[in-house]
């Protein structure tokens, strides 16, 4: 279970101080979907940077599985992503010059898994996010929106417990968007994983167990319809 309690961030610029989070609470259970919407600058991504261990919270507790996320050290941090941790960003971070299927393998390599079923298994995820006509193509070759598609299947072929896409959606056109939430839905009730999906998209976030909006630092639940 992903557990946050009372998390506060705030950056600090050259004249006053921005707070990201202020008091944010929320808890996710094993096998559900949480879509979190909210205006630009509002905080989405430091919340799912802060659930990762890429930053850390000036104030509150991030628990997950038990274990304090927010007082890892560097190494733990990376061991900790590495394990149980897929962070989809929005922005797909793709190796050039490199085939779809090499660069979904990746991190798998990366863990220490052999590249015939690192890229098995990408491979695989590659299919299930309609690409399985694409492995040999390069990230030049291919649209902003398949590449995006490639990193998603690249984070799901890590088997994580925890998962964090931002804006996963954001290029992808309506048929793309609800196949990649359908997939997102399968891998959660399969794996028991904890999916928080941040999304400017209302059908998206219609589409998950539970909506909550994050406004001014605060988190509070979608009203229901």
């Amino acid at each position: 279970m992903l557990e946050l309690e009372g998390v506060v961030k705030h950056y600090r610029g050259a004249a006053d101080e921005v707070s990201a989070l202020d008091g944010v609470s929320l808890s996710i259970a094993p096998g559900e979907i949480v879509a979190v919407q909210g205006p630009s600058g509002s905080g989405k991504t430091t919340l799912l940077l802060l659930i990762a261990a890429l930053l850390k919270p000036d104030a509150g507790t991030i628990r997950f599985g038990g274990q304090d996320i927010g007082s890892l050290s560097s190494d733990q941090a990376c061991d900790f992503r590495m394990r149980e941790v897929g962070f989809i960003s929005q922005t797909a971070r793709l190796m050039s010059h490199v085939s779809a299927v090499e660069n979904a393998a990746m991190d798998l390599m990366l863990g220490g898994v052999g590249r015939r079923e690192a890229e098995a298994s990408a491979t695989e995820y590659l299919e299930r996010v309609g690409l399985g006509d694409r492995l040999a193509h390069t990230p030049e070759e291919l649209s902003a929106g398949q590449r995006q598609r490639v990193a998603l299947a690249g984070a799901l072929a890590t088997e994580p417990k925890l998962i964090l896409p931002d804006e996963p959606t954001g290029n992808l056109d309506s048929d793309a968007s609800l196949q990649t939430v359908q997939l997102l839905a399968e891998i959660a009730d399969d794996s028991g994983a904890c999916v928080l999906l941040v999304t400017h998209d209302p059908e998206v976030a219609a589409l998950a167990g539970r909506r909550m909006t994050l406004r001014d630092g605060t988190l509070s639940e979608f009203p229901s319809p």
